[in-house]
């Protein structure tokens, strides 16, 4: 199976009108996307909460939308943010505690609507998820989560991302286009075809063939990593300043990207590999998110789902000046 990458669509929450912009959208999509209409009505019924949600504990904050692929029926993604201090999440998820403009069934309620509910409240802010698919549809949620945004909202992201599950195996890149805009969106459009037909081949020469599809492009920094379920290994190849790191037990380990430009030079790329991480979580990101961050600063974070981690580290983060993807995967059996 092939995710192919997607930006994040954003809906600001800043006034009571926008909360039913909010639930229209998350509405339409859904029924864009194969939902019923009681399915479809599960998904307004949550972008209701949560864009209320955010409108009564924080003031302002954002809904994150995205279509989640698979291979039957499409999923719908929505995600809650905003920089409020002092949320009591266990009040929240309480039924009946009113969010105000809603009828009080509180977010306990949402949780049991949605296939996939999970938050992280601190004094920064927090971050709600909720993950919906058809109620027909059986399949595992995969356990991925991704944020990104081009500079300036221009439809045209010069970031690319794309996943693929394979009898349990796992493999993820990122590739960033030279500068942004749509000349880098094609850099890294052509890169991502190339490893599209062959995600799980040998790192050096998928490597070469992105190189080669990507000239005549601007070019781009690259970086891929393979997670083998049976040996519970991942390698790892980077070329450029695509930043990642692997997590588990509280510590962090930065995989290392060789210097140069997929499609323009550089040297070829020796793979590293990592055993024994079954269990860990893989974080990779373009240079548009800070590199200082720790998830050791976040108590309880790196036990969330993967789409929180992606939005906390996206909301704190986000250097503001580029396009910016950050990738957060659980390494683990995946079925695909």
């Amino acid at each position: 199976m092939n995710i192919t990458g997607s930006m994040t669509q954003v809906l600001l929450i800043e006034d009571s009108s926008q909360i039913g912009f909010a639930r229209r959208t998350a509405q339409r999509l859904a029924e864009q996307n194969g939902f019923g209409e009681s399915d479809a009505g599960r998904v307004a019924l949550v972008a209701t909460e949560l864009a209320s949600n955010v409108l009564k504990h924080a003031l302002r904050g954002e809904i994150h939308l995205r279509v989640l692929p698979r291979q039957g029926d499409n999923g719908i993604e929505m995600i809650a943010i905003d920089r409020a201090q002092g949320f009591d999440l266990d009040a929240c998820l309480t039924d009946g505690f009113s969010t105000g403009g809603t009828q009080g069934i509180g977010l306990g309620a949402v949780a049991r609507q949605a296939d996939v509910f999970d938050a992280f409240a601190d004094q920064r802010g927090a971050v709600l998820l909720a993950r919906l698919y058809p109620r027909s549809d059986r399949q595992p949620d995969l356990a991925y989560g991704v944020s990104q945004h081009s500079l300036h909202n221009d439809p045209a992201c010069g970031d690319v991302w794309h996943l693929a599950y394979h009898n349990g195996d796992i493999s993820a890149m990122i590739i960033d286009g030279l500068g942004h805009g749509e000349d880098a969106e094609r850099a890294a459009r052509a890169g991502e075809d190339a490893f599209a037909r062959a995600p799980f081949s040998a790192p050096t020469l998928l490597m070469e063939d992105l190189h080669r599809d990507m000239i005549g492009t601007r070019g781009g920094a690259v970086a891929f990593a393979q997670f083998r379920a049976d040996r519970a290994s991942l390698t790892f190849a980077g070329v450029g300043n695509i930043g990642a790191s692997l997590i588990a037990g509280g510590k962090s380990r930065g995989l290392a990207s060789h210097p140069g430009i997929v499609g323009g030079q550089y040297r070829k790329a020796q793979p590293f590999d990592y055993a024994h991480v079954n269990g860990h979580l893989l974080i990779m990101y373009s240079d548009g998110l800070q590199s200082r961050w720790n998830l050791q600063d976040y108590p309880g974070l790196a036990h969330r789902h993967p789409a929180v981690i992606a939005s906390v580290l996206h909301r704190d983060f986000c250097r503001g000046r580029d396009d910016v993807t950050v990738l957060v995967v659980a390494l683990e059996a995946a079925h695909g």
